[in-house]
């Protein structure tokens, strides 16, 4: 789990307790309105960086080095009468054992931003009610992230945080904000928590198990071991894709990842990666470059 993980820092840093879980920072960019008084979108960043960090999401308490890094990019394209219209870039990573390295889990962008703000309201996230898509989407992708980052630590550990996700989109479908509903061409919010709960997509989360816990946390003192695991891990996501062509889990999974596995196959002890370059063409071809650039 990730407290046992990250044992040897707490043993370095004062272990002083946090209620929060997240450590995010979120940025607001709104160059492409031509708005000359910026004051609501700067005072809008200012409440999202407080929203997020200082909300409560779960019932445990987290040390400062067990939080969650969290960036999030918000681009506002329209801005009329306190409507926006805007996108929303997730990032989260997650410490590898027994180096300084912040592994990326989570790289995602949400077209589907768009929401209501009047400057100085307050943020409330109420688990109970939909009030305010703003502070909807923003909680969902807390517990999104929250559940994929418990994922890497222990086997299926995300379920708790995906179903708190689950429940806000199903209070979410009575409204007429875009993203929700499972019945658009898009990528939606509804699809990729459905698909992470749902046992069709089970090799998903057994892979980012074996490749964090059972990968990356131990390459530091076994190179090769820790290699050939990662190279079985895209296997297993070789069976999801040919069960599930295109599944949306397996486009999030090397958004994430695929600079790192570039990295990790062209550094250290040489293995055999003929095979593991076959693999990761046939399931992720629009990484092609990026794999060709694997040098061994």
């Amino acid at each position: 789990m990730r407290k046992y993980i990250i044992l040897a820092l707490l043993i370095t840093l004062p272990f002083v307790l946090k209620a929060q879980e997240l450590n995010a920072v979120i940025t607001v960019n709104s160059d492409q309105v031509g708005q000359t008084n910026q004051q609501i979108f700067k005072t809008l960043e200012r409440s999202l960086n407080d929203f997020v960090n200082k909300t409560k999401w779960t019932n445990r308490t987290y040390t400062e080095v067990e939080k969650l890094n969290v960036r999030m990019f918000v681009t506002v394209t329209e801005y009329q009468n306190n409507r926006f219209q805007a996108s929303i870039q997730l990032q989260s990573s997650r410490p590898v054992y027994n180096t300084s390295y912040e592994s990326p889990v989570f790289n995602y962008k949400d077209n589907q931003f768009n929401f209501e703000y009047t400057e100085f309201q307050p943020l409330v996230f109420n688990e109970n009610v939909f009030e305010s898509n703003l502070v909807g989407v923003v909680a969902y992708y807390a517990y999104i992230m929250l559940g994929i980052d418990a994922d890497t630590f222990e086997l299926n550990g995300g379920t708790d945080f995906y179903r708190k996700a689950q429940n806000i989109v199903t209070q979410a479908q009575g409204s007429s904000a875009a993203g929700w509903s499972q019945d658009t061409s898009e990528r939606t919010r509804f699809e990729l928590v459905d698909n992470l709960l749902s046992n069709t997509f089970k090799e998903y989360r057994v892979a980012m198990y074996n490749y964090h816990r059972k990968g990356l946390d131990i390459l530091a003192d076994n190179n090769s071991t820790g290699k050939q695991v990662i190279a079985g891990t895209m296997r297993l996501l070789e069976t999801l894709v040919k069960r599930r062509p295109n599944a949306f889990l397996i486009q999030t999974f090397f958004d994430a990842k695929s600079e790192e596995i570039q990295y990790v196959f062209s550094d250290g002890p040489k293995v055999d990666i003929v095979q593991l370059k076959e693999t990761l063409n046939k399931i992720a071809p629009l990484y092609s470059s990026t794999w060709n650039a694997i040098t061994y």
